[in-house]
């Protein structure tokens, strides 16, 4: 992620609610991760499914769930081993469902990754297609902000299509002050990449791995309204 420091006197802190699905001991870079699971847990937006440990390359294996109205994926979670490579760490979450994913470093080289982050989600879509071979992520621009009806419309049939389809979504953010999801800094605009890796269609809620873990969370759903007003002026992945 990449953060930009605003006047504290405009910040608005989100609600949060935090729910521990499970205590687990993470797996250090390069062990064997954690196994946890979602199933039997709210969907609800602000739910912490994982949480409280933050440690960088803390890795844990994130189970499926299939219900009628609930679809989230297998996915190898890791936090980001340094503060600029969210999109490296959220591709390599996106690969981890189809593959066996290569590290942080070698994706962020992939990547183009600087210091200064990961410059677009082009960038992204190119490195998944490359590991995956199918050629099915296709760069999704979201240029308005707030998002027209149409590309709200696009992202959530994406979101489905994708999930449903093995295939996470991998997505650019910008979240200020009062528009952020749970533990983010709350009087810096943050400037970051995470993977969407299930959603549930009665709730109309997202389920998301974010690799920052700010405030130790890292797997939590999130409403589609809000992540619709957190790509623009970016653009995703799916």
């Amino acid at each position: 992620m990449r953060r930009r420091l605003v006047p504290t006197a405009v910040t608005t802190v989100l609600a949060v609610t935090a729910t521990l699905a499970a205590l687990v001991t993470p797996a250090a870079a390069g062990q064997q991760p954690t196994s946890v699971t979602v199933a039997g847990h709210a969907t609800t937006d602000g739910t912490a499914l994982v949480s409280g440990h933050n440690e960088p390359g803390t890795r844990m294996r994130v189970q499926p769930v299939r219900t009628s109205t609930t679809r989230t994926l297998e996915i190898d979670y890791q936090v980001q081993e340094t503060g600029w490579w969210c999109g490296p760490a959220a591709t390599r979450i996106a690969l981890s469902a189809r593959t066996a994913p290569p590290s942080q470093a070698t994706l962020a080289a992939e990547l183009g990754t600087t210091e200064g982050g990961t410059d677009h989600i082009s960038q992204v879509t190119g490195v998944l297609n490359s590991r995956i071979g199918t050629g099915w992520y296709e760069t999704k621009e979201m240029p308005n902000d707030p998002p027209t009806p149409e590309q709200r419309d696009l992202l959530w049939r994406d979101i489905v299509l994708d999930i449903d389809s093995n295939y996470p979504i991998v997505a650019n953010i910008v979240a200020p002050p009062g528009n952020q999801p749970p533990g983010y800094p709350p009087g810096e605009t943050i400037y970051h990449y995470f993977t969407v890796i299930g959603y549930d269609d009665a709730q109309r809620t997202v389920l998301i791995a974010d690799p920052a873990s700010f405030g130790g969370n890292q797997i939590y759903w999130l409403s589609f309204d809000q992540l619709a007003t957190l790509i623009p002026p970016k653009g995703y992945a799916a």
